[in-house]
């Protein structure tokens, strides 16, 4: 990029314009809209500190090159400077490639036991509890909105809500880290109800759902809707077995069901199967919109698809492989214990490169 300005320059007006508008109070009247705002102000922000930082860089380069033509001691420099001019150009060009616009998002998890029985929900469970230190790790918030325990410990079927705490920039958000984590995870170890010591493969279904910011963005007519409410069969306190808590709601022209027993309340119980299906809904409606799109915004959203294997986590070497980007670690044990940085890394990594490569000149 001869003169990333040109680029730059629509998205540094528009970063002053928000910049303008978040400090008027009547703004923030309207949280949804000053939410928005505020996610867009710091993408935008990334792409206002890289073009100050290259537009200094190339100024100390330019001046250098005319004082080395006056003064030859100023020529050891130039080298020096001409590097930073092009590695800040370079991180210009990165930053104006445009993001996925629901990195900043907070996410819904469906973690799902595939085949393999028990030890499948062994290792949805093993998923889980991966994905929940991870979140705490990064300083995110979890909630289990709905799990589905099987006999041994494991869970066939769980929600997991993950939200970051603030508004956060969007290269630090919630989806913009775990939308990678869409697909089949397989696993390869023996199961404990292995009485032989053979090896098993099973797998579990994973699903990332961007989370509406609020009842707005995603309207839902009540009459598209089928309400079942029935009594709940797992745990949830005195209420279970005796009164009709559990859930069930089906957005009858997707045919999307959602249901949900663990809270107490019928009412808790509806709000979280909302919660789940304003999600998506609002995963239904983004690819449709890619369907249309660019390349790269299809391979994003096909990251969400279960069909896809995307891992196998190998007990017996402790090694953990990703079949998208080729990254291999044998430290599948701690990775397990939330240490998921590096594996996550590698699919940004990745991405980035992909739609770095789409619109190079």
């Amino acid at each position: 990029m001869t003169d990333p300005f040109s680029a730059a320059e629509p998205l540094l007006a528009e970063h002053a314009q928000i910049e303008a508008q978040l400090a008027d109070p009547a703004v923030h009247a309207d949280a949804a809209r000053a939410r928005q705002l505020g996610r867009r102000y710091a993408e935008l922000g990334r792409v206002a500190q890289a073009y100050r930082a290259w537009r200094a860089a190339s100024d100390d380069a330019a001046a250098a090159a005319e004082l080395a033509a006056e003064d030859e001691s100023f020529a050891a420099e130039l080298p020096a400077l001409r590097a930073a001019a092009d590695a800040a150009s370079t991180r210009l060009r990165e930053v104006l490639v445009p993001r996925d616009p629901d990195d900043a998002r907070d996410v819904i998890l469906e973690i799902k036991a595939g085949e393999g029985g028990e030890e499948s929900a062994l290792f949805a469970g093993d998923l889980l509890r991966m994905y929940t230190r991870y979140a705490e790790r990064m300083g995110w918030a979890t909630q289990v909105l709905e799990a589905t325990p099987s006999d041994l410990g494991g869970v066939k079927d769980v929600h997991l809500s993950v939200k970051a705490r603030g508004t956060v920039a969007p290269e630090d958000g919630v989806w913009a880290h775990l939308k990678y984590e869409g697909g089949v995870h397989r696993v390869q170890r023996v199961p404990v109800t292995e009485s032989q010591g053979r090896i098993h493969t099973s797998a579990a279904g994973v699903l990332v759902l961007p989370e509406a910011d609020d009842e707005g963005e995603v309207e839902i007519d009540p009459n598209d809707l089928r309400i079942d409410v029935f009594r709940s069969s797992g745990p949830g306190g005195q209420s279970v077995n005796t009164t009709d808590s559990a859930v069930r709601i089906t957005h009858v022209p997707t045919g999307i069901v959602v249901s949900m027993q663990n809270e107490k309340s019928q009412l808790q119980n509806r709000e979280q199967a909302m919660r789940v299906l304003r999600a998506r809904l609002l995963a239904a409606r983004q690819e449709e919109s890619a369907a249309a799109a660019s390349e790269a915004r299809r391979s994003q959203v096909r990251t969400v698809d279960r069909s896809e294997r995307i891992r196998t986590y190998n007990f017996p070497e402790n090694r953990i492989a990703d079949h998208r980007t080729g990254y291999k670690a044998y430290n599948l044990d701690q990775v397990l214990a939330g240490d998921l940085g590096a594996v996550v890394a590698s699919a940004i990594a990745a991405d980035e490169a992909a739609r770095l490569a789409a619109v190079a000149p």
